[in-house]
């Protein structure tokens, strides 16, 4: 008989700790009085995810390289509003005060847990799920706040987004089936969608005059971008005026956006074992990281939660 597929369980690490980092009073301090909501935050988030999803691999995703230069250079307003304004560090991303100093920390947890940590130079945590959901061989679990990862959605793969409405104890599991009934299109087609309707929140204009009804019908009328470009290039189509106006003034951004929204599915990966842990890998580092930043507690229920699902 023939093993199960492992549930290969993908987390957008920075989308879960700055959501951690509001959603989590700043109360909570290391006993020497700075903050570690973010850190405390995002260890009961993964302890919640182990234990109402089952992952078998577990895989912390990073942004290596929150803004790269190859998807700037294509659309050069891309994220550009969430650059950190007089950075001594050039193409810095503006953070809260109270959170930057927890992301060390963050890092040193996750890697004396043995958590699998993986970032890559010159791609974004997307780029990583894109790739590891893609290669992946059984059910894949992405756990994000960023919408961009329902292209990634197959029902027939396996692949669903968990997409936290509340915390992590109220998440939309997001399947071919509700992305068609809130926004009218299917993973594959979210990238064309995305492309028409634009996202203020990554720089991205869209086509003028196009939101997210539109966008929907016009995909649902012709099915893909390239045959809407088709149908605006046509006089005969049946496109309004302006819609065949505007697609065809959008042109020049229209060209590049799928490039810099489409996620990669090719990162070259280090080696590195997703596999659950079900003890730390490095007791000692993590019991001086449980005492010098306060995380006892939050630590003990996450490390019974690991042994607990590998009973």
């Amino acid at each position: 008989m023939t093993a199960p597929a492992p549930r290969l369980m993908l987390l957008d690490t920075a989308s879960l700790y700055f959501r951690a980092f509001f959603g989590v009073p700043d109360s909570l301090r290391s006993p020497d009085g700075k903050p570690v909501n973010a850190v405390r935050g995002l260890l009961e988030f993964i302890t919640r995810l182990v234990h109402d999803h089952s992952p078998d691999q577990l895989v912390a995703c990073w942004d290596a390289d929150w803004r790269p230069e190859w998807r700037v250079n294509l659309i050069p307003t891309y994220k550009a509003h969430r650059l950190a304004p007089d950075s001594p560090v050039k193409g810095s991303e503006e953070i809260p005060d109270g959170l930057s100093p927890q992301v060390p920390v963050i890092e040193a947890v996750l890697d004396a847990l043995g958590i699998a940590r993986i970032g890559v130079p010159d791609y974004e945590a997307d780029d990583i799920i894109g790739t590891l959901a893609t290669q992946a061989f059984g059910p894949v679990d992405v756990v994000t706040g960023d919408r961009d990862l329902f292209q990634l959605v197959d029902d027939a793969r396996g692949v669903r987004v968990l997409y936290p409405i509340k915390g992590v104890g109220t998440l939309q599991h997001t399947d071919e089936a509700l992305l068609v009934e809130k926004y009218g299109v299917t993973g594959s087609q979210y990238v064309d969608f995305a492309v028409l309707r634009g996202d203020p929140s990554d720089g991205l204009p869209g086509v003028v005059g196009i939101g997210e009804k539109t966008a929907t019908k016009l995909i649902a009328q012709y099915g893909d971008l390239a045959t809407i470009q088709a149908a605006a290039a046509d006089p005969a189509s049946t496109l309004t005026p302006a819609q065949r106006r505007r697609l065809i003034e959008g042109g020049e951004y229209l060209a590049v956006a799928p490039i810099v929204v489409r996620v990669a599915q090719d990162v070259p990966l280090p080696s590195f074992d997703p596999t659950l842990p079900r003890e730390p890998l490095d007791p000692v580092a993590l019991e001086e990281l449980a005492e010098r930043w306060g995380l006892t507690t939050p630590l003990r229920r996450l490390l019974d939660t690991l042994a607990a699902a590998g009973a």
